[in-house]
């Protein structure tokens, strides 16, 4: 995609072995509800912004589940979120590899509509425990000015948001958002894309 646009948004959905059936329905329904979210759909708008979907797990394990989409008008928000409704599962019983999701989202960013600004948003209920180390993406997502923000799930008692702090994410005014568990999945995914969008639709105004 050649075209030019104020907001690049690939967002990273955690498909490990560690999420079952229900738990990814839950991610990728709610998922495509913030993408509804009246807020985010104006701010998408007016950004005219490329939106795609990228599912993640053990190392060389990512796959564009949802390629990029321009959202430019209703028709096109509402085009994006039925791709996210139905997208199918990439994969069910592998580790958790964020640094090499981190690397993918990097080439996919770089290859992508060349927006002015580029956010990637990762979600995730576990650190990671094979392929590179995160750092390893993150330095080169830095490089290339890239915000990168996390959506932590938190099951167990082993402070993944503190982890997300420390390993994942990077750029000017980057944050976590935490869900306690899968339940709390669409409140907090709908709080995290109108922070994101409603930040970009402020610096256009």
């Amino acid at each position: 995609m050649a075209c030019a646009c104020d907001l690049a948004l690939l967002l990273a959905v955690d498909v490990s072995g560690s999420v079952d059936a229900t738990e990814y329905d839950i991610q990728m329904r709610g998922l495509a509800a913030g993408l509804r979210d009246g807020v985010v759909v104006e701010a998408l708008i007016k950004a005219e912004a490329a939106v795609a979907v990228m599912q993640w797990t053990g190392a060389d394990r990512q796959v564009m589940s949802v390629p990029w989409m321009r959202v430019r008008n209703g028709v096109e928000a509402e085009a994006l979120a039925v791709a996210v409704d139905v997208a199918p599962r990439g994969w069910r019983r592998y580790s958790t590899a964020i640094g090499d999701a981190l690397s993918r989202a990097a080439v996919e960013l770089a290859a992508g509509p060349g927006c002015r600004r580029m956010v990637l948003d990762v979600s995730g209920d576990g650190p990671s425990n094979e392929g590179v180390l995160p750092e390893i993406g993150r330095k080169r997502l830095e490089w290339m000015g890239v915000t990168v923000n996390g959506l932590v799930i938190e099951t167990e008692e082993n402070d993944l948001t503190g982890y997300y702090w420390e390993n994942v994410i990077t750029g000017p005014g980057a944050f976590v958002v935490t869900a306690n568990g899968f339940e709390e999945y669409p409140k907090r995914i709908r709080q995290k894309l109108m922070r994101e969008v409603s930040q970009q639709l402020s610096e256009l105004r």
